[in-house]
């Protein structure tokens, strides 16, 4: 029996090629940071697990010495283990990770990729592209998601809120782009929790007077049960919301409150969470929808469930010195026949970048909520940019 005995923490870095942010930051530069679990077995099996895993030591001990094909049981013991003080935020993300390497350590151990390990048939994961885009000029917009429609993308989520003919403007841009592709493109737009209910109702469906929106995503904050469900009632669009909940009791009084149409899970916290969610929408007749992280590692999990919609595919590339067994092709994720999640790391090339190139983390960007966020008479009247909100070119 193999047993979990030890783990490495690493870091490196995704090279986007372009800055990244939405309605509440840009971040500072091209590249931002990636943290890499490695799990270690007394047998010299590793497991890989993507994401901040800041509250490690705490929870590590909730599976040192056990093994790791026990991977649900494990997850419930590192939920308990932490029960008093809660586990939203770092604690949840550092459980995510986890709970990926030891999922990676299972199928590796069954010598199989994980997505025949959870049950899935198709390795195909459908897509939607996404380029965290809102800090582009137009023209470096298209250029973008010509990439994206390159690979057969029919579907693509615009970063906005700030301003509504320039949003207006790009989504029309958008649809023609990837018009080549699908009669009927699928547009999603994202406001990042930046309006309040009103403003909300009132940008988006001046917005729906020329165009049609598959889902409109966290219109108001992530938690507002009675703010969805009253944006949902005053928009034609899907309203979508989930990816920065952290447990099911998270999602429980939004379903509760039927205000949400699309059910989303973040990459970040892992393997059984998403199953567990998906299972929870589709006793609710919701599909559910993954939001994208680097490698995707969750996609996995996606094709083990029926009411999977699609991932948000938010670059064509991966973090330097991650070899990921994935293609993205076809308007979506096609999944290898690698054991377990298909990731492999290049240590010495983290060791190098550590060493000359990792910055501080930076103190803005899209992960701080502005000031005056919800509390604007109008959204904005400047266009959006990445010094002061406009936009830039790549």
């Amino acid at each position: 029996m193999v047993k979990v005995t030890g783990y490495r923490s690493l870091v490196t870095q995704h090279d986007w090629g372009r800055l990244i942010g939405d309605a509440n930051g840009v971040m500072p530069e091209p590249r931002t940071e990636v943290q890499v679990l490695i799990l270690e077995t007394d047998g010299g099996m590793e497991g890989v697990g993507l994401g901040a895993h800041d509250d490690i030591d705490r929870v590590f001990g909730a599976v040192e010495g056990e093994d790791p094909r026990g991977v649900t049981a494990l997850y419930d013991r590192m939920l308990d283990r932490v029960f008093k003080t809660g586990h939203s935020g770092a604690t949840f993300g550092t459980i995510g990770a986890i709970d990926m390497a030891l999922w990676d350590l299972k199928a590796k151990a069954a010598g199989e990729p994980l997505w025949r390990t959870l049950g899935g048939l198709d390795r195909f994961v459908p897509g939607y592209a996404s380029g965290l885009d809102i800090a582009l000029d137009d023209d470096a917009l298209l250029r973008l998601y010509e990439r994206f429609a390159e690979r057969g993308f029919g579907a693509a989520k615009l970063k906005g809120g700030r301003n509504l003919e320039h949003d207006r403007r790009r989504l029309e841009a958008l649809r023609e782009l990837l018009g080549r592709n699908s009669t009927h493109p699928a547009l999603m737009f994202d406001a990042n929790e930046s309006w309040n209910r009103s403003q909300a109702v009132r940008f988006v469906t001046a917005l729906e007077r020329t165009v049609e929106l598959a889902w409109v995503e966290e219109p108001v904050r992530r938690w507002d049960a009675a703010g969805l469900a009253s944006v949902r009632r005053g928009i034609r669009a899907a309203v979508a919301t989930g990816e920065n909940l952290t447990g099911l009791e998270q999602y429980r009084p939004l379903l509760d409150a039927d205000a949400v149409d699309i059910v989303q899970v973040g990459n970040v916290w892992g393997i059984t969470h998403f199953l567990r969610v998906a299972a929870v929408a589709h006793g609710h007749d919701l599909p559910v929808s993954l939001v994208g992280f680097h490698a995707n590692p969750v996609a996995h999990a996606a094709t083990a469930v029926p009411n999977h919609l699609a991932l948000e595919v938010q670059d064509l590339s991966s973090p330097i010195g991650l070899t990921v067994d994935q293609e993205i092709e076809d308007g979506g994720i096609v999944l290898g026949e690698e054991p377990g999640l298909g990731i492999r790391v290049d240590e010495s090339q983290l060791r190098t970048l550590q060493t000359t190139t990792i910055a501080p983390s930076a103190i803005d960007g899209p992960h701080v909520r502005p000031d005056r966020a919800g509390l604007r008479l109008v959204p904005d009247s400047r266009e959006p940019t990445a010094a002061g909100m406009e936009p830039v070119g790549s």
